[in-house]
């Protein structure tokens, strides 16, 4: 790396990407600033180094903050290095990843570094939809970068020294980190949302590998296809035993077992990730009502309904699989919304934003019904009346307004007061009401649902509709923008 020297910033290029494969650009650049005494420190590559190699033989650029230089503060060169970085991708169709440890803007060199700064989230948003943007921080990011960080597509997060924070938690009335550290990792991605995976600084290059492996490497041309050695016709034998993990069974259904989950720790209620269906990346979204661990044992349990958190962590899903022509499969077992004071606030906002990113999304959409499927609930999770393209239910699934006994309290409330044995009046009323109203037969019957599957038959089912959807094209009213 000609003028970098070998510090944590350049050792994470060269884990991250091909073995020889970096070629480093700007090497030269460093701080234009005199002002207070600024022509007497060194400030080599001016804290950032920049470049681009390949990831599995697939073109990326990168940049690699140094927190040796200034702190890593961002200064006027050091913004506009990673602003001509995006320009290079922008040009090529390829990804970039940023490795952050940031300590904020360089107060030496104020309003030029404002507008260089400025600049950049410019690019961010130009690049937004056009090329994977990929992020991860190992030390500070802070801040301006904390919103830099928040225009990326996927972020990682070290687990335990990084900080991510637009305030820092001391300057937060009434709190202080050793109260609530609102800048650690374990707050960034279960309560705000902002981070999608965490762990050590190998895990997450490794991870950062693996997700540019399955990735387009732009909107247009796709290079994310990959051979399958998995058995397309697998039988997936057992698979309503893992109906309530959904992350469990669409590893189950996916080529080989891959699964990566996106945001596993925040909503997990709501799963969001990727799998491979016959080589081809799908993203998929499911309900989820318990969680176990690798080892079998339960780590969590959710009721099956929707929350705001769930909602908006699911839209922003799809809507970069839309963005970049990945096909979405939805496994869907809710029964309505959560009620409480809390999900109140936002919850009807929420699913106006998924209802919109489902509705508004033209790659092929594929839902499987898993369980129960009740109400507004259902039509906002990907079904046939707001344009999923196939709709398959098991047979044990039930679609409708609402509990087949709940119904019948309703309806036949006045039988059921005069009734010697309400329990059975209730029991015969609601067998009759599944059977007419909430069987997936019923449903198939209206052609709300297009066929019912057995569970063992989803991969091969949900394959089959996947290729059949493989040249769709869906065209949408002229308009700049939808505003939801």
């Amino acid at each position: 790396m000609s003028n970098s020297a070998q510090t944590s910033a350049s050792s994470r290029i060269s884990r991250l990407l091909d073995e020889n494969s970096f070629v480093e650009i700007g090497a030269y650049v460093t701080a234009r600033s005199t002002d207070f005494n600024m022509a007497a420190k060194e400030t080599p590559a001016d804290g950032v180094v920049t470049g681009y190699g390949t990831v599995d033989g697939n073109l990326v650029y990168v940049y690699s903050q140094d927190s040796s230089v200034l702190g890593g503060s961002m200064g006027e060169m050091h913004a506009g290095k990673i602003s001509n970085l995006y320009k290079l991708a922008m040009k090529m169709g390829a990804p970039v990843v940023g490795l952050i440890d940031c300590a904020g803007l360089r107060l030496q060199e104020a309003t030029d570094a404002l507008d260089a700064f400025g600049k950049l989230y410019a690019e961010q948003t130009l690049a937004s939809g056009v090329i994977p943007q990929i992020s991860a921080v190992f030390g500070t990011c802070g801040g301006g970068m904390a919103v830099s960080l928040g225009l990326a597509d996927f972020t990682f997060m070290e687990e335990k020294k990084a900080k991510v924070f637009v305030n820092s938690p001391n300057a937060l009335d009434g709190n202080d980190a050793s109260k609530c550290d609102t800048a650690a990792a374990d707050f960034q991605s279960k309560e705000a949302g902002l981070i999608d995976f965490t762990g050590d600084e190998d895990s997450i290059l490794k991870q950062i590998r693996t997700l540019i492996s399955i990735l387009p490497a732009n909107n247009e041309d796709d290079m994310s296809y990959d051979e399958c050695s998995d058995d397309l016709n697998r039988i997936c034998t057992d698979l309503e035993n893992y109906a309530g993990d959904t992350g469990m069974a669409l590893s189950f259904i996916s080529d080989d077992h891959f699964f990566m989950e996106v945001k596993k720790a925040c909503a997990p209620e709501m799963v969001t990730g990727f799998i491979r269906l016959n080589g081809t990346t799908v993203g998929c979204v499911a309900n989820r009502t318990e969680l176990y661990s690798a080892d079998g044992e339960k780590e969590g349990e959710y009721d099956a309904k929707l929350t705001s958190k769930g909602c908006d962590k699911a839209a922003d899903f799809v809507n970069f699989c839309d963005a970049f022509n990945i096909p979405v499969l939805t496994l869907v077992h809710t029964t309505g919304f959560k009620a409480d004071k809390h999900t109140e606030r936002k919850i009807a906002k929420a699913a106006g934003r998924l209802t919109y990113a489902f509705a508004n999304a033209t790659v092929p959409k594929v839902t499987v019904v898993t369980g129960e499927a009740y109400g507004s609930a259902y039509l906002t999770m990907n079904s046939k009346s707001i344009g999923a393209d196939i709709v398959y239910a098991w047979p044990q699934a039930s679609i409708g307004m609402m509990d087949a006994s709940a119904a019948v309290k309703i309806m036949y409330a006045d039988e059921i007061a005069a009734s010697d044995d309400s329990a059975a009046l209730i029991s015969e009323k609601a067998a009759a009401y599944r059977e007419l109203q909430s069987s997936p037969l019923a449903a198939a019957k209206r052609g709300y649902v297009d066929d019912i599957i057995e569970a063992c038959d989803t991969r091969k089912r949900v394959i089959a509709a996947f290729e059949m959807l493989f040249t769709k094209r869906e065209d949408r009213p002229g308009k700049k923008h939808g505003t939801v």
